[in-house]
């Protein structure tokens, strides 16, 4: 539990609203979900506005927050009756305070807060893709939105890499994704849920997606295979690659090297039961899996893209891989099958550097100072 701060009559007069209609669930949404939580335990009035039926709607319902379930688009924009719509609500709710989530979100309820005189809209963009250098994004970036909130010193450079002048500098603030390492440390580990298959157990834990790069952890464990390393991979996660992986892992006869395990619901035990953690990313505006794995004291192997070098210190708290070198990240991995005392070592140094770094309560005194 983190402690309240502030003047509890100033906080009551502040109403927080999180905008976050997206239908799945990953980094962003955690970020909207446990900031929500936390505000109000800080006091703070708050609103959520969903997409009906998601995942992050359903967990601000079990949390007790108020919702308004919303489907914004893409073309929302163009709907002037939507836009009326948001423009009542933050009037009616009152609302100080709109942090946003998605670019769609940004278009609609952005200038319908603007219209509705909401005194601070923070967009919060987590993603680290460079953002279009268009018209509509030059007026939201420079005309409706305060604050630029990123997740990492990498988005913050993607945002002004095709517009340098997009949005002045001191609106971005770089503020890291935290971990609750009191409530981590007490969830109760099911490693009967994950047996040991190998000498090495190597995890991924990801959206099956072209980002998150699962098809290169393949040839990885192909690699592995072919050097007679003692290995076993557990990928877990759902998603559209899921059956061309399969087929790969067909193809290279890995079936019992690799596993898909599907969606992991308990991320500690599923971390707990590796060895290394592997994250093979083709970009990531957060690795929040990578504190996940460096709080359960594992080494983690990954690309040196984005945002993975503010996380990992290369040879000490794991290795960074030239991007795309298979090869390499294969040999990597094998140093650590070969030498367990290094990975415990390594494994130790990620986990001082989540205490020091990436704590959750560290990310909720930034935004309750951006709040006063």
């Amino acid at each position: 539990m983190i402690m309240p701060e502030g003047n509890p009559q100033k906080i009551q007069e502040k109403v927080i609203c999180f905008c976050n209609t997206t239908k799945v669930w990953g980094g962003g949404e955690k970020w909207h979900y446990d900031m929500a939580v936390l505000l109000r335990q800080q006091g703070y009035r708050i609103l959520t506005i969903t997409r009906k039926g998601s995942a992050l709607q359903k967990k601000f319902l079990q949390a007790g927050l108020d919702n308004v379930a919303l489907n914004i688009s893409n073309f929302s924009l163009l709907n002037p009756l939507m836009k009326q719509k948001l423009v009542k609500l933050f009037l009616k709710h009152k609302v100080t305070t709109l942090f946003m989530n998605l670019p769609s979100d940004l278009k609609t309820a952005g200038p319908a807060a603007k219209r509705a005189s909401v005194k601070q809209i923070i967009y919060r963009r987590g993603s680290a893709i460079p953002v279009k250098n268009t018209p509509l994004n030059k007026h939201l970036y420079r005309n409706v939105v305060d604050l630029v909130l990123v997740n990492s010193e990498a988005t913050k450079r993607t945002i002004l890499e095709n517009n340098p002048s997009l949005v002045e500098p001191d609106k971005i603030k770089v503020v890291y994704n935290g971990i609750d390492l009191e409530a981590f440390d007490k969830q109760q580990v099911q490693p009967e849920g994950y047996p040991a298959k190998a000498g090495l157990v190597i995890g991924n834990i990801g959206r099956l997606v072209h980002q998150k790069g699962q098809k290169q952890l393949v040839e990885v464990a192909r690699i592995l295979r072919d050097k007679g390393v003692d290995f076993h991979l557990m990928i877990g996660g759902e998603g559209t690659e899921k059956a061309d992986l399969e087929k790969l892992i067909s193809k290279n006869e890995l079936e019992e090297k690799v596993t898909l395990t599907g969606f992991v619901d308990d991320a500690k035990s599923f971390l707990k039961a590796v060895d290394v953690f592997a994250l093979s990313s083709h970009w990531e505006g957060f690795g929040y899996v990578l504190a996940e794995a460096m709080s359960c004291s594992k080494p983690v192997v990954a690309f040196d893209v984005s945002s993975n070098p503010e996380l990992v210190s290369d040879g000490e708290t794991g290795f960074l891989i030239p991007y795309g070198d298979v090869a390499a990240f294969a040999e990597k991995l094998a140093e650590l099958a070969r030498d367990p005392q290094l990975a415990k070592e390594m494994g130790a140094k990620g986990r001082e550097k989540v205490e020091k770094q990436f704590r959750l309560k560290h990310t909720l005194q930034e935004v309750v100072a951006l709040l006063k």
